[in-house]
């Protein structure tokens, strides 16, 4: 991964999506569900992330993806969970890959297991959702 020259305090919603290799929508629903996940906003009113806050997307990112737990489970787990304090590392970007049109070709598709995952969760929300209205 690349290093940041500069180190940050705070990362936009994009930024924090690359490192993370999260979609932006995914970031903004976890934090309608996690209740420790609150970035503050700017005054433009967009979101502006700490380290602090990335680690935790990170760890909400193993229990829901790695661990396979569901969203309620996650949030059980979520309760007893304690920061590290924040050690002054520097968080680095994923360098975006550019393909022209015969690298693309060349190389063979990947199965999409993170779109499949984000429509998983997406269901069971509404699932969730569904149940709380009956």
């Amino acid at each position: 991964m690349k290093q940041l020259g500069i180190k940050k305090l705070y990362y936009s919603i994009s930024e924090v999506s690359k490192i993370t290799d999260l979609e932006q929508y995914v970031l903004r629903y976890w934090e309608s569900e996690f209740e420790n996940l609150q970035p503050a906003k700017n005054r433009a009113g967009n979101r502006i992330y700490t380290n602090k806050d990335i680690k935790l997307i990170l760890y909400i990112k193993k229990l829901l993806r790695d661990e396979r737990y569901t969203i309620e489970g996650a949030k059980q787990v979520m309760a007893s969970y304690v920061p590290e304090e924040d050690g002054g590392e520097q968080l680095e970007l994923i360098p975006a890959v550019s393909t022209t049109g015969e690298q693309a070709a060349a190389q063979p598709k990947q199965p999409d297991n993170r779109l499949r995952n984000d429509l998983i969760e997406i269901k069971k929300f509404f699932e969730e959702f569904l149940v709380r209205l009956t």
